[in-house]
């Protein structure tokens, strides 16, 4: 269904107010936005690390990577997960991972061990930056996640700022529902004090297993569903984290999956070996032959704007609104990683260009 104008009103205000989903935009004004990279912990790479391995995440602290996954899920035997989730507490509490996004996953929603891996985490003296929910595939997961959370909140003295969520989609039913559960962040399903959403990560290798597929290099067989958790991570300004590469010596097919990911419109992807974080954050940052072009397409679009002068050339390109958002998400994740100078005194976009 289209969104009605009484409901984009209702949700243009949230943009300024700082409740939940206040970053977010609805989908009929979120192309008038720059891409959310300003908004969010870069995530270029996450990097998974087996919550219970000590070794493993002391090393992790001087890679350089944007985003350490310390996980309690998959990486974790099933008689391992209570060691798993007391390690993780101890890791936030020690380690210091020089700015990088600190994430933990937890295990699937509605059950004992996701009980328990919520209640240890929140309550936790060192809380992580985000939280990674693995195999979604309803709103009303969500639902109860949100409430779980905020009834260990409510407990604490003195609770820290929100906690970042990225929902992994990783079946054919969370496919189907990735409206509704994109949907959490702007419905009024709970204003909560505690979580926001701020991704979608796409679980290629269990997808593939749910629909009975053969994994490829080519990843042919996995592209509807792909495209579906990017487009609606991008319809509600929420990043969108690419496929894993289990293959991680092959580090020349890394580089051109990575290139693909980037290229069709992903904010970063998962990894699971240091070997794969210079390739994929390298893939995932803009070259410098695009930051250049923007940055002079920038200057040109400020003269023309300070002139009067609307739709305008610029190397023989009939320069419009489309080309000029690209242009600044370039400029944003470039000013964001450090490979551009700080943006100058902005010219604003007539949003009835």
């Amino acid at each position: 269904e289209k969104m009605s104008s009484s409901l984009v009103a209702r949700l243009l205000p949230r943009l300024s107010t700082g409740a939940r989903g206040a970053v977010r935009v609805a989908p009929a004004v979120r192309w008038l936005q720059v891409e959310s990279a300003t908004t969010s912990p870069l995530r270029r790479a996450l990097l998974y690390l087996p919550g219970n391995d000590v070794k493993k995440a002391t090393k992790a602290v001087g890679l350089n990577v944007d985003c350490v996954c310390l996980d309690c899920e998959d990486a974790v035997a099933l008689n391992r997960k209570e060691e798993a989730r007391e390690t993780v507490c101890t890791l936030l509490n020690t380690l210091d991972f020089r700015g990088a996004d600190i994430a933990v996953r937890i295990n699937p929603l509605k059950t004992a061990l996701a009980e328990a891996d919520i209640e240890a985490i929140f309550s936790n003296e060192t809380k992580p930056t985000t939280i990674v929910v693995p195999k979604v595939e309803t709103q009303e997961e969500l639902t109860w996640l949100f409430d779980k959370v905020e009834h260990v909140w409510d407990t604490l003295p003195d609770p820290d700022e929100m906690v970042n969520v990225l929902v992994q989609i990783e079946s054919p039913t969370g496919v189907i529902n990735l409206r509704d559960i994109v949907m959490m962040d702007l419905q009024e399903v709970t204003e909560s004090y505690a979580l926001k959403v701020d991704g979608l990560i796409f679980g290629s290798d269990d997808y593939a297993a749910s629909i009975g597929a053969t994994r490829t290099k080519a990843a042919t067989e996995l592209l509807y569903a792909r495209q579906a958790v990017l487009t609606h991570a991008k319809a509600f300004g929420l990043q969108a984290i690419d496929l894993v590469n289990i293959n991680y010596k092959d580090l020349d097919h890394l580089r051109q999956e990575s290139r693909e990911g980037a290229q069709m419109g992903f904010t970063g992807k998962q990894i699971i070996h240091p070997n794969q974080v210079a390739i994929v954050q390298e893939e995932f940052a803009p070259s410098p032959e695009r930051i250049q072009y923007a940055l002079e397409l920038e200057e040109a679009f400020n003269s023309h704007q300070e002139s009067g002068a609307g739709a305008f050339t610029f190397r023989d390109q009939m320069i419009d609104m489309p080309t000029m958002i690209q242009c600044q998400n370039v400029l944003a994740l470039a000013r964001k990683v450090g490979l551009a100078p700080p943006k100058p005194e902005p010219t604003p976009i007539d949003s009835e260009a």
